[in-house]
């Protein structure tokens, strides 16, 4: 395959070591790209979730295949993020191509661009709340397994994806206040400290726009994540774009042990076991 030139790509929350973690999409768009910088933007390995009875060989895989790239020539930041804070205390930390911190300043076509994760902006992931944060990732981590479940069954009757975690979320007033005011901080700050540019990950939300503070304004832009959206942000001939892998070439990592003996009938009676209808999904 003829690797494609990128000047900048930035991925977050990849979630290396969950059971929502995509990582056959991961490693096709990695084999795929050529970048002069990586950027890993937090929450890639899941040390919150990590499990020795659960890390597949495709995930072991990206880790090569991102250590693959830095080794031929690309610059690789790694920022941490909360799921994967226990390497901050080796922020600062450089190992050939590779660079290991918390967060980033660049200047790019002359724009003061300032790239982080995001979970300072989140209360939940600080002091007493971070227990029940991290319990609420095992749930998360849950939901996603049915999801997988629940798509690998659609994928064998011939029928569309679903997410049931986004809509959960999209439908949920506070999420989105949540959102909302997360981006909104987030350029607030980032005008207050003179960037023109401001990128996170950590809300799995990707997104390119300008916000507006009063009369300044200033680009935000968000990775998305690797678990339900996967999506990345390229920077090429001065411009910024959310890459989306295309779901035409992606492959639904299907479990054999699980799926082999499945008959029509089979699966149908779990579909109606399910009543995806109900909730409103079908």
């Amino acid at each position: 395959m003829q690797r494609r030139k990128v000047e900048i790509v930035i991925i977050s929350d990849l979630h290396l070591g969950t059971y929502g973690c995509q990582a056959n999409q991961i490693l096709e768009y990695l084999r795929s790209i050529d970048p002069e910088v990586l950027i890993l933007n937090g929450d890639i390995i899941d040390m919150w979730n990590f499990s020795k009875s659960y890390f597949p060989k495709s995930h072991i895989q990206v880790m090569r295949q991102i250590l693959k790239i830095t080794q031929s020539g690309t610059k690789t930041y790694y920022l941490t993020g909360n799921h994967d804070e226990a390497l901050r205390k080796y922020s600062g930390t450089t190992l050939g191509n590779l660079v290991i911190d918390d967060k980033l300043v660049l200047d790019i076509d002359g724009q003061k661009v300032w790239i982080f994760h995001g979970d300072i902006f989140d209360a939940t992931t600080k002091g007493s709340a971070k227990i029940i944060a991290k319990l609420g990732g095992k749930g998360y981590d849950i939901l996603i397994w049915i999801n997988k479940l629940i798509n690998d069954l659609l994928h064998f009757f011939g029928k569309e994806k679903v997410s049931i975690s986004k809509r959960i979320k999209s439908s949920i007033k506070s999420a989105v206040k949540w959102v909302g005011n997360f981006e909104t901080t987030a350029a607030e700050l980032a005008i207050e400290q003179g960037y023109q540019v401001v990128i996170c990950g950590h809300i799995h939300q990707p997104q390119l726009r300008h916000i507006s503070v009063g009369e300044a304004k200033v680009m935000y832009l968000n990775s998305g994540d690797w678990v339900e959206h996967c999506t990345a942000l390229e920077y090429n001939h001065k411009e910024w774009k959310i890459y989306t892998h295309d779901p035409k070439l992606m492959t639904v990592p299907i479990d054999i042990e699980e799926i082999i003996d499945l008959t029509p009938s089979m699966a149908a009676n779990i579909l109606d076991s399910i009543d995806l209808r109900k909730l409103g999904i079908l």
